[in-house]
């Protein structure tokens, strides 16, 4: 690989880079002690559309990890800058929790299900079969598909849970109509990510747990890529993608030299 500018900014996939099954990952408070001190830029990304950045500080606080409320940037944000940036001051039918209801309004978006110009779908745990209605009858009419996340599945304590990627499946089938995503792997996650803390792509490193997603988008991005083994993709299943990432370290704690 070419040779890369030295790292000044950081982002950073959330669950099973800093977190995992509701724990530190070991050296993680360390790692985000160090990137305060450091006065480098860095974000906390996660496709997680259900809390506000405010629940996601109070739960990584509760784990010891200090995270600012303006360091975390989520699919709920991005969605919510892409479409102010798409169509300022529209109309939204949501499906989803408060970290996307609260991002839309923050954008000046007003949230209503009489002709909206979107269908907004985000994750909940409790996906109702009266609201996919609506909204497949609302897309019928006209409404533009947008969707966080591609995620199938998400975690909890029981097992999997099914996710917006599941439920914008059941949407498309129903319709014809395939949602735009904008969480990762879509490299406009990345791209939103850097505008916000003002970075560039060729000092930026991004930090995943996921080959598919955290991976994917940061290379697609133009991002140093580096693949931590305390998620989901392991070495091998890392040797079998067309694309590598830049390197594969242990954890987060083998950074924490370098800022």
């Amino acid at each position: 690989m070419h040779d890369r500018k030295p790292v000044e900014s950081w982002l950073t996939d959330m669950d099973g880079v800093l977190v995992h099954e509701g724990q530190p990952v070991p050296g993680a408070p360390e790692f985000v002690k160090r990137l305060r001190a450091s006065g480098k830029p860095f974000l906390v990304l996660t496709n997680n559309s259900i809390y506000t950045p405010r629940d996601l500080q109070a739960r990584l606080a509760r784990m010891g990890l200090d995270v600012p409320e303006q360091a975390i940037w989520s699919s709920a944000l991005a969605t919510a800058q892409f479409l102010a940036d798409q169509r300022p001051g529209g109309t939204a039918y949501v499906i989803g929790e408060a970290g996307l209801t609260t991002a839309l309004h923050a954008v000046g978006y007003v949230l209503s299900d009489f002709a909206p110009d979107y269908v907004v779908l985000g994750e909940t745990r409790t996906y109702s079969f009266e609201a996919i209605t609506k909204a497949i009858r609302l897309i019928n009419d006209g409404a533009r598909f947008i969707c966080t996340n591609p995620d199938a599945t998400g975690p909890s304590v029981e097992g999997a849970l099914p996710a917006a990627g599941s439920v914008a499946a059941m949407i498309s089938k129903a319709t014809g109509v395939e949602p735009y995503f904008v969480g990762k792997p879509n490299p406009m996650m990345m791209r939103s990510a850097l505008n916000t803390i003002d970075a560039h792509s060729e000092s930026t490193a991004m930090i995943g747990d996921r080959m598919d997603t955290d991976i994917l988008c940061g290379l697609e991005a133009g991002l140093e890529t580096i693949l931590v083994l305390t998620g989901i993709s392991t070495r091998a299943e890392a040797e079998r993608y067309p694309y590598r990432p830049s390197r594969i370290v242990n954890s987060v704690a083998d950074l924490i030299d370098e800022i």
